[in-house]
């Protein structure tokens, strides 16, 4: 009979940001954290602690293991930019596809763009643009993984599956500075 290998025990923080209550949910790897999720502001800070329960099986733990990530956050969405690339991501449960839009958009320096098209060219599926909204629009680590910075052809903001969608979207662009994109006010809107 085999051996069982175990995950690592997933676990989950919340804190407050210039942008709402976040959440972040990690697990140890080799002694240090793991990010498996960044869980953007919803409706009710209870929703997000909920969702990453309940997606990635985390306990509430405190911060301690992964205070420097919620800095990093925490200062970016506070105008402080960071590119946030020195943070350890967990990939290991996505797919090829998704794994290599996911590369190519954590390369895209705070305050640049990339259309679906480019990212979709750069990982060799040229005419996969709409498959690489759709894996971007799954990405589980947003911010560390910019999805916000892919926009649809000819600068369109695309979509957003963060609470108030494309709101908050233009909030994170106008944060880095990205030519063309107005102040809104995220937490205004209802």
């Amino acid at each position: 009979m085999a051996a069982r290998i175990l995950a690592p025990m997933a676990h989950y923080t919340l804190f407050d940001s210039a942008i709402g209550t976040c959440g972040l949910a990690w697990h140890d790897h080799d002694s240090s954290p793991r990010i498996l999720a960044v869980g953007l502001p919803e409706r009710r800070p209870d929703a997000v602690a909920r969702r990453l329960a309940r997606v990635y099986g985390a306990t509430p733990a405190a911060s301690g293991p992964v205070a420097d990530v919620v800095a990093g956050i925490c200062g970016h969405v506070s105008g402080t930019i960071d590119d946030l690339r020195w943070v350890d991501v967990d990939l290991d449960s996505v797919t090829d596809f998704d794994r290599a839009v996911y590369h190519v958009t954590r390369r895209i320096d705070p305050g640049r763009t990339l259309s679906y098209g480019e990212v979709a060219r750069q990982i060799g599926h040229p005419g996969a643009a709409q498959a690489v909204g759709q894996a971007l629009g799954r990405n589980p680590i947003p911010l560390i993984i910019p999805c916000h910075r892919g926009l649809g052809a000819g600068n369109s903001i695309g979509g957003f599956s963060a609470f108030r969608g494309t709101a908050t979207k233009r909030a994170l662009l106008e944060i880095e500075g990205v030519a063309g994109f107005t102040h809104q006010a995220l937490f205004g809107l209802d």
